[in-house]
């Protein structure tokens, strides 16, 4: 079956003119709400204002003399400062985008100035120096947005010395970087932000990661547009929020909503024989042992067979187990004859409406293989077996579930 197209992400009503009409192009300029909190805000703040400071009175002391000509401080890092300590995750902001995007852009602002007396405008001249340190920015791959204002700022200030390139813009921004490095992992950010390499990611991953990883690169190949924020983060962040939808989707599964309803059992008095009879004909493990008002009495298991018949041993094994089930025909007997002799009598039960998720210990740890379900006045209404857990399991892990 064909698979249909990816649906274009945001995208507007049709028709040419009716996008301005629309209420949800016009909500499109209300800010977005940050998804952080004021502490975070704060360290974004302070790290700002702390990089900031360092790097200008560095430059400053380190310029001395012989650069009193020149500033000693890039407006345009500013811009920069907002990214490495704001979106220090972000690929625009990582050392090689922040130091190769700004001093290549200087490079090519400075040649366009010296292009401003060939082209005889300067507005053509800013807009090839911009349009050209982007694309030298894109096939680098150090794409850094303030690297077009710093473009742009040599241009417009007719700086043409090849010098500033280096100083202030590479010292300034090499000095931003190292900030942000001790800053960012100082306050419990990553930087430079480690990515996976290309083809590592899915190497010695399962089929579901790899579909996941083939689904991932799909959708953003048909959605081709710079995002500021890196493959490998996307791929954590979604799966991320699988998991903790998962986690919320079992955590609403009550007993009742998976338990076995069809229930097979037997009573004090059944003899093995039927009991054994009925495991087989209904594949079973275990039978819930009632009393007359459908109580739990105890359970009886395929193990409780085993370890009365003494079966630990092969040799033998078929006729054991016929020997033991063979009904006596004399009025005393030494071995057990009926379901009662040999179940187990301490059961662990769960109540219909406790959480699924409180019954994975007793399943992982505690070697429990079956748990009976008690309804109203403690009567056996269900039973809950590994299958129906893994069953459950696997309906949470279903988004169409």
């Amino acid at each position: 079956m064909a698979r249909d197209p990816l649906p274009t992400l945001a995208a507007p009503p049709p028709g040419r003119f009716s996008v301005f009409a629309s209420s949800a192009w016009w909500r499109a300029f209300i800010p977005a709400r940050t998804r952080i909190d004021h502490r975070e805000g704060l360290r974004i703040l302070a790290g700002a204002l702390i990089g900031i400071f360092l790097t200008g009175l560095l430059c400053h002391l380190l310029g001395g003399p012989v650069f009193d000509r020149l500033p000693w401080l890039m407006a345009p890092l500013g811009a920069s400062a907002v990214l490495v300590f704001a979106l220090p995750a972000g690929p625009m902001a990582q050392p090689w985008a922040v130091v190769g995007g700004n001093t290549l852009s200087a490079l090519v602002g400075i040649a366009g100035v010296h292009g401003v007396h060939l082209l005889g405008s300067a507005e053509i001249a800013a807009a090839l120096a911009v349009g050209s340190a982007i694309a030298l920015m894109l096939v680098l791959r150090c794409l850094h947005p303030p690297g077009g204002a710093t473009s742009l700022m040599m241009v417009l200030g007719g700086i043409g010395d090849p010098s500033f390139a280096f100083y202030p813009v590479l010292a300034n921004s090499f000095l931003l970087v190292l900030a942000g490095i001790l800053y960012n992992n100082a306050t419990g950010r990553a930087y430079p932000h480690m990515q996976l390499a290309p083809g590592n990611s899915g190497a010695q991953a399962g089929t579901t990661e790899r579909v996941l990883d083939a689904d991932l690169d799909a959708v953003l190949a048909h959605y081709n547009q710079v995002l500021d924020v890196s493959r490998d983060d996307l791929k954590a962040l979604l799966v991320q929020t699988r998991l903790r939808a998962y986690d919320r989707k079992l955590a609403e599964v009550r007993c009742a909503d998976i338990m076995s309803r069809d229930l097979v059992t037997v009573e004090f008095g059944t003899p093995l024989q039927e009991a054994w009879a009925l495991l087989r004909e209904h594949r079973i493990k275990a039978l819930p042992v009632v009393d007359r008002t459908f109580r739990i009495a105890g359970i009886v298991t395929l193990a409780d067979f085993m370890r009365a018949a003494q079966l630990d041993a092969y040799e033998g094994f078929e006729g054991k187990l016929r020997q033991f089930l063979r009904t006596t025909r004399s009025l005393h007997s030494n071995k057990p004859e009926v379901v009662g002799q040999i179940m187990t009598r301490n059961v662990r039960v769960a109540s219909m409406q406790r959480h699924l998720v409180e019954l994975l210990p007793l399943f992982g740890s505690t070697g429990h293989h079956h748990i009976p379900i008690i309804g109203e006045a403690e009567r056996l209404v269900g039973i809950i077996t590994q299958s129906d857990l893994v069953a459950a399991l696997g309906r949470a892990a279903d988004p169409a579930a």
